[in-house]
Order: C-alpha cells, then structure tokens, then sequence
C-alpha cells in the first residue's frame, strides 16, 4: 500500500526530500557562521538524524517541592536569522535566569513547541521517573498533533499515523526511553550541551517551572521558593525543619533526606 503524505506525495520521497534539505540547511549554516559555533554544532546535531526531530527535556526532577515540567521543542522552520538570534542557546543550567528569559520568548516565537507539568500527587503516586516520563510524552504528542493535525476520517488517521512515524525522530535528554511509545527516539546523555532542539526544550522547560515556584513562593514564603526553586539547598532543608512540610513537598523525596519521620507525619 503507498503511503501518501499532507501535500499528496509519496512518503519515500519525503524521506528522500528531507534528507536533501538538511544537506543544504548545514551547508548553509557553516557558510554564513563560524563552522566552530556551538550552535551550529546543535543544529548540525539535529539535522544528522536525517528526520524531523523533536527534543524534549524536563525540570524539576530533582527537587523537593513542587511539580516536574517537560517540554517538546520542534524547528521546523531553521533560518539564518533564527540561528544567529539563538547563538547563546545551551543547556538551560549553564545560562542566566535573563539569559533564559530571552531564549524562552525566542524559543516559543520560532518553534513548535509545548509544555507539561506533573503535579505531585501524581508524582507520589507513580514516582518521579515515570512522572518525568509521562511528561515528555505529553508534550511530544502535543506537539506532534499541532505537526500532524488529527483528520476527521478514521482512514486517513491511519495514512496520518503511518507518515508521522516515519518521519519524525524524538530526542530525549538523559539515559531512559519513553515506555510503549511507538516513534523513533533516541536518548542523549547530557543531549542539552548536543542538540538544539533539547537544549531549547530544556529552556522552556526550566523557565516554565521557575515561574510556577514563584507562584507557590506567593503561597508558602516561608521557604524561599523563589531562591531555591523547590531544590534542597540547605537553607531548604532547615527552614523544612523549621516549619514542616507542606502540600507542595514531595515525602517520598524527603524520606530521603531526613531521618525524622515524624516530619511526614501529615501525609
């Protein structure tokens, strides 16, 4: 059976279309910058999967208050402009709070991108991990749905399905795949200091969460969220002692942490 794609060509075509375009996209990128620019570097990265890639990232795993956020990041449209405004992209860790701030609004303006957050009821109940994991693959499959938009007709749902599947490759920052996933992916360790799709959605990711910390700081200011982002710094951990813990905290986390057991007590 041939498969047919959104513009009614045939999907082996686009494969061979896409593989030419990201020959000329890197052509071109070393042409009008340096060839030793990290982002040329990130981009080139991206485009050797020789598909359309989407990078996904998440923030908030290794914190002790407050949900995990993921993003999906997808250009779909890279320029020269583009690249030049994006020059300091890099793993979200490495940059400025001001720095981020700037990325993110870029980011978002430039690309397809979506994000998620997992509160923590729901990362008590399944755990970190695999709430980490859920989502990534909600906002892949966001952004695959604004990529490939559902049609109407079950049939053609089939055709979209199948194209969508071979032409997209998901890159996930870390060492762990995404569970009965059904599309190409690919772990990077340390994938936000190598692709720039995972770097982006490291930023949106990081960004996004911060911004929520600020909101739970409004509600709970006795423990510096708006410092230490829900992270267990010291000053974290002795104002937990000082004052308990709240709805916000992660007790399976602390337990880690704090031998007293009677702090979890109220959960």
């Amino acid at each position: 059976m041939e498969t047919y794609n959104r513009f009614g060509h045939d999907a082996s075509e686009d494969a061979e279309q896409i593989d030419k375009n990201n020959n000329k996209t890197k052509k071109r990128l070393k042409t009008t910058l340096t060839v030793d620019s990290r982002v040329v570097q990130l981009f080139t990265f991206d485009l050797n999967q020789k598909r359309i890639v989407i990078g996904t990232d998440e923030a908030g795993r290794g914190c002790g208050a407050g949900g995990v956020f993921a993003s999906a990041v997808c250009f779909n449209h890279r320029s020269k402009e583009l690249i030049e405004k994006l020059v300091d992209l890099n793993d979200s860790k490495k940059l400025s709070a001001k720095k981020r701030e700037e990325l993110y609004d870029i980011i978002k303006e430039n690309s397809v991108n979506s994000t998620v957050c997992i509160e923590v009821d729901e990362i008590e109940r399944i755990n970190i991990l695999n709430a980490s994991l859920k989502a990534m693959r909600l906002a892949i499959e966001d952004v695959i749905n604004q990529l490939y938009p559902l049609p109407d007709e079950k049939d053609k749902s089939i055709a979209r399905n199948m194209l969508a599947r071979s032409e997209l490759m998901i890159l996930i920052d870390g060492n762990k795949r995404i569970w009965d996933f059904d599309y190409s992916q690919r772990y990077v360790v340390k994938g936000d200091s190598r692709s720039a799709s995972i770097a982006a959605a490291s930023i949106l990711a990081k960004v996004s969460r911060d911004r929520y910390m600020l909101k739970l700081d409004e509600e709970f200011p006795e423990y510096n969220w708006k410092e230490n982002a829900g992270y267990l710094t010291k000053e974290h951990m002795a104002l937990i002692d000082k004052y308990g813990l709240c709805k916000y905290h992660r007790p399976s986390y602390l337990q880690k942490h704090f031998a007293k057991q009677e702090q979890l007590s109220l959960f």
